[in-house]
């Protein structure tokens, strides 16, 4: 049953609750209708039809739609009156939504959301500390300096893969020693020679974790078998063995700090290796000759069996790998073997695990960050008045 069809009938239950356990001098808030969740996003969003995304919109339109719309059918369309409909849409610029009033888990308890596109992290953040915004997606590099600054931060579990696709024909029309397809024994020493400690540490300033697996620890329980150890010395000895040796190209989105960092680090990893990869920004629906490229990936589910299943469909457009579908009632050894093979051509090469950054202005109330699959539960935030010293959460 939805919170806000609870709340009515529970809150005398829940304040009693909270003011028997809250030490003395605290003062319990109880839930309340009203009021207008400011929102800004980065990406300029020019429609809501889902038919019409791009890879530069697409992550914020499902997020917008998946409060606009009560669910999603098997094939992911939307469908249904959702929490919120829409009011106001100026193209990359903003959308308004109202609340509905006769939604069937229950209204939700903000009258409205305004949400501003098209805002870069800096200005989000800046806004976070002014104040001037109540909710606003953070790159999960900057979320150390947000809480230091005095932004509210909330983080998801590590959900979303940041991995090297070896493209299947090198990525478009190649001209000769330029994004030619790497073999298996190129791919193997490549990587080998990744620090994958050094960019968590240094790139996303610990906000996240290594991934040697196509599903993270938390979920499949199996990833701390698949090694993220640097083996500089190995992948010298196997790029010694190709004669003669090629050059690799690594794409990256051009638009995309973290994955430029990402990018020139892996270079410079694989030139102490003797690899010579050089790193070039491509747009991200170019078919720009590359050898490989960055993909960003996120679950979308929180079942092991599911979420590999998803992740496959994802590469299989871009890479040769195996698409037979796993058994119906497949095992964690079913799940395991497969990721095992699919990480065991180096095809796919995971680099790191990201959590979802938010940061939240003080008097948004009862959010709990979405798991894989999942929109905004901005149905379910309640705004308070301004409170002192907001700490940071969803820290672990």
């Amino acid at each position: 049953m939805s919170r806000r069809l609870a709340a009515s009938s529970a809150v005398v239950a829940i304040v009693l609750g909270v003011l028997l356990s809250a030490p003395v001098g605290e003062t319990a808030r109880r839930p309340r209708y009203g009021g207008t969740l400011r929102v800004e996003i980065g990406a300029a969003v020019t429609s809501l039809d889902m038919a019409a995304a791009n890879a530069d919109e697409g992550g914020a339109k499902w997020e917008i739609n998946s409060l606009i719309y009560d669910e999603r059918a098997a094939d992911g369309a939307f469908q249904g009156a959702g929490p919120f409909h829409v009011t106001g849409f100026e193209a990359g610029k903003r959308v308004a939504l109202a609340a509905t009033q006769d939604y069937r888990l229950g209204r939700p308890f903000v009258d409205a959301i305004e949400i501003t596109m098209g805002r870069a992290a800096r200005e989000r953040m800046l806004d976070l500390e002014l104040n001037k915004t109540d909710f606003a997606e953070i790159p999960a590099e900057e979320a150390r300096r947000a809480a230091e600054h005095g932004v509210r931060v909330s983080r998801s579990e590590p959900d979303q893969l940041l991995a090297l696709v070896f493209t299947g024909d090198g990525g478009g029309t190649r001209t000769p020693e330029r994004g030619k397809p790497a073999g298996a024994k190129a791919r193997e020493a490549l990587a080998l020679s990744i620090d994958r400690a050094a960019i968590v540490n240094f790139i996303l300033q610990k906000e996240g974790e290594p991934a040697g697996g196509l599903l993270p620890q938390w979920s499949s329980g199996t990833a701390f078998l698949f090694s993220t150890a640097a083996d500089p010395v190995h992948a010298k000895e196997l790029w010694a063995q190709i004669v003669p040796a090629p050059k690799i190209v690594l794409g990256y989105d051009s638009g995309d700090s973290l994955e430029q960092a990402v990018a020139e680090r892996i270079a410079v990893d694989a030139r102490e290796a003797g690899i010579q990869v050089a790193a070039e920004g491509v747009h991200p629906a170019g078919a720009t000759a590359v050898s490989c490229r960055l993909v960003r990936m996120r679950m979308q589910s929180k079942q092991p069996a599911v979420a590999l299943e998803n992740f496959i469909d994802v590469l299989a457009g871009s890479t040769k790998i195996e698409t037979a579908a796993l058994p119906a009632a497949a095992t964690p050894e079913d799940v395991y073997d497969r990721e095992r093979a699919i990480v065991s051509s180096y095809r796919v090469v995971p680099l790191v695990w990201m959590p979802r950054v938010y940061g939240l202005s003080a008097r948004v109330r009862d959010w709990t960050p979405p798991g894989p699959g999942e929109g905004w539960p901005l149905a379910d935030v309640w705004l308070d008045g301004p409170v002192d010293g907001a700490a940071e959460e969803g820290k672990k």
